[in-house]
């Protein structure tokens, strides 16, 4: 048999021929990996970034060509080498925004999976911290298709990730949120926090950028490549479950 490959790089995620290894991307995308012969890992940014918007696209809640806006705060495990050894040799920044050419590789792997038309503005940034992250998307609600509440978003990524193993939905979203709460976890938390007095709302994805946000994500894949139809054999998911 010819060998299958899964590339853990940038080089193929919106390339012709592969197949997208963001298994709760849509229903049926599991499958699609699990026979899949080329399957690119996704990217730690755009695993929260499309987890927040594809279902509200599919669902007619956000618009293809919304302006959309993504904000992201990222450990400093995600730069690679020269920015982990500067961390840890000289304690590196507090927190520091970076890519402000806005022209960030995963803005495209965002825009594709995400079901967006319009390319968004995307603005990582890396703290002084090990692991974990924290995507956010603000929207106002009165720009969005028929004019949706916080709870109408909620419901739509409630019942796209119903019975995910490795993402939840929570009920509602905390005063403040901390990015490293997942760090070692291949989990993915998702929360809606709106006020629906100024009609506003901010989507949050938070995950480990070295779990779900990469090597979690790679043993998933491999999983599913493998036969394991849940694609989760081997991964140290929590029994916790925050729907």
């Amino acid at each position: 048999d010819a060998p299958r490959i899964l590339d853990a790089s940038t080089a193929h995620r919106v390339a012709p021929g592969w197949t997208y290894g963001f298994a709760e991307l849509a229903p049926g995308q599991a499958a699609r990996i699990a026979g899949a012969a080329r399957v690119a890992n996704p990217g730690c940014y755009p695993t929260g970034a499309v987890a927040l918007l594809r279902p509200l696209v599919d669902a007619g809640l956000l618009a293809p060509d919304h302006p959309v806006t993504i904000n992201a705060v990222s450990g400093y495990s995600g730069g690679g080498r020269a920015m982990i050894e500067a961390h840890a040799r000289d304690g590196g920044p507090a927190f520091e925004l970076y890519a402000l050419g806005l022209e960030h590789k995963h803005v495209a792997e965002i825009e594709r999976y995400g079901g967006l038309t319009r390319r968004p503005l995307f603005v990582p940034s890396v703290g002084h911290f090990a692991q974990g992250m924290v995507v956010s998307i603000p929207l106002h609600l009165d720009t969005l298709p028929g004019r949706p509440t916080g709870a109408d978003l909620h419901a739509a990524l409630a019942a796209r990730y119903e019975g995910a193993a490795l993402i939840g939905v929570a009920a509602g979203a905390p005063a403040a949120l901390d990015a490293a709460t997942l760090a070692g976890s291949d989990r993915m938390e998702l929360f809606v926090a709106a006020n629906e007095a100024r009609r506003q709302a901010v989507l949050i994805a938070r995950l480990d950028n070295l779990g779900k946000g990469a090597s979690g994500a790679a043993v998933q894949n491999l999983a599913l490549m493998l036969g394991d139809a849940a694609g989760t054999a081997s991964t140290h998911a929590e029994a916790a479950d925050v729907h």
